[in-house]
């Protein structure tokens, strides 16, 4: 079973090609035009162990929200395609992530329902080229589309590149050992519904 998936979008804003393979090395392929995002991109497919590939050309003569924004929506629907009927995946994860001061704690259900719940203190202002404001509208469009419950909890942090990145790597984390098969489902939806 080949659990892989493109996605091409492209609005009057941005255009955005994504592939993901969720049995990869956790390699990495990413250009948005945003320095931060990139590395934060890269650290979420090596901690996930998906292999992730991300292409965006977006209207940065604005501002970098279309392009996270947009870039979390693709993201999320490779995921969702990749997953296909969710059969014999563990389908919960979580993990707490220490980076230096800050520790976040990324706990999500492959549920069906996608929704964001973010307890994540992140002053406004610039890390690199990256607005802070933005990690949460990247985990936002990622949840809804994928098809995830994702809560995201930050438990201790000053620096503000420690705490994105600490979420990222935690949200990488939990999505390992969700989408990980398990091998006593024998194959069966891992629901009291038969489905996802």
């Amino acid at each position: 079973m080949t659990r892989t998936a493109t996605m091409h979008r492209a609005t009057a804003e941005t255009d955005i090609a994504v592939e993901v393979n969720l049995d990869g090395t956790g390699r990495a392929d990413v250009a948005t035009g945003i320095g931060f995002f990139d590395h934060m991109l890269d650290a979420f497919a090596r901690h996930s162990r998906i292999d992730l590939a991300v292409r965006v050309a977006g209207d940065l003569q604005v501002d970098g929200h279309h392009s996270v924004e947009d870039a979390g929506i693709v993201i999320g629907q490779a995921l969702g395609a990749a997953l296909g009927d969710k059969a014999g995946i563990t389908r919960f994860g979580s993990a707490f992530v220490p980076m230096d001061e800050a520790l976040v704690l990324a706990a999500l259900d492959i549920s069906g329902r996608g929704q964001l719940h973010w307890a994540v203190e992140v002053p406004f202002g610039m890390v690199g080229d990256f607005d802070t404001q933005l990690a949460r509208e990247f985990f936002i469009a990622l949840a809804a589309n994928a098809g995830i419950t994702l809560h995201m909890r930050q438990l201790a942090g000053d620096n503000v590149h420690h705490i994105l990145e600490a979420a990222f790597k935690a949200c990488g984390r939990a999505l390992r050992a969700a989408v990980a098969i398990d091998g006593a489902l024998a194959g069966e939806v891992p629901s009291t519904k038969g489905t996802l």
